[in-house]
């Protein structure tokens, strides 16, 4: 019986990626990855590893997740080392929990290698701390990914008003009912807000707006995913700290 790794990617930029991930990836034999990870990172694999590709893209994917799962399973009683690579973190957003769900119930033995989520990374990458002294004592990880059955507008009664930073994670697609939603429930609509587009890698771009011009900027600017949304006041130090996109530019 071989052991599957639930690795964390982290958020594009290759160099963010942990030391424990990369030696997860160094001695696989067989590694699944999503299509958001650098493929630069998958440079680090041994040269006779196979490595399969699992990308998602919005409502298509070249492998669903039960199939997924039961390569994970199907390779592992072969023997092998697997590496589960996935984009961010494993278990914020990713379906990690589900993965290792399935593992557990075939005895398969597993460790979740975390790694460094984009909505931490990207705003990062932006100049936006989604956390500070003065303007932000709390910051909710949310998806904008619309299910019915999720209760997703009741949640967002306690969203809009009671959280200082929101980042939302999937929510170009559904940004009118984020937008709907945050003003229905008592939003600021001067509220500051930006899309992040490829966080921490070679194509991020920031683009600023308020809550009142979500739906309006993402039509103007044509904002594509992967984007991540992070509404609140902190967004008023992309202006000040942008570190990042600058040195880009300059190179």
């Amino acid at each position: 019986m071989g052991k599957v790794y639930i690795v964390g990617a982290g958020p594009g930029d290759p160099d963010l990626i942990t030391l424990k991930a990369h030696k997860a990836i160094q001695q696989a034999d067989v590694i699944l990855y999503d299509r958001l990870v650098n493929q630069e990172i998958l440079a680090h694999a041994k040269p006779e590893a196979e490595l399969i590709y699992c990308g998602k893209l919005p409502n298509h994917h070249t492998m669903r997740q039960e199939a997924i799962n039961e390569a994970l399973v199907a390779h592992a009683k072969e023997g092998n080392v697997v590496v589960r690579l996935k984009g961010g973190d494993p278990f914020v957003f990713g379906r990690g929990g589900e993965e290792i769900e399935c593992l557990a119930e075939h005895g398969i033995l597993y460790e979740v290698v975390p790694g460094i989520t984009s909505g931490i990374a990207a705003a990062a990458y932006a100049g936006i701390p989604v956390t500070h002294r003065e303007f932000s004592s709390n910051v909710a990880f949310v998806t904008g990914h619309y299910q019915k059955d999720e209760h997703f507008e009741e949640k967002w009664e306690a969203l809009a008003t009671g959280i200082d930073t929101l980042v939302i994670y999937m929510g170009v697609k559904n940004v009118a009912k984020v937008q709907r939603l945050l003003l229905k429930n008592g939003r600021d609509p001067e509220t500051p807000a930006a899309f992040i587009h490829w966080g921490t890698t070679t194509r991020q771009k920031t683009t600023c707006c308020t809550v009142a011009t979500l739906s309006e900027t993402v039509e103007k600017e044509g904002i594509e995913h992967p984007s991540l949304i992070v509404v609140g006041d902190v967004v008023h130090f992309h202006q000040k700290l942008n570190w990042f996109e600058p040195a880009l530019i300059e190179k």
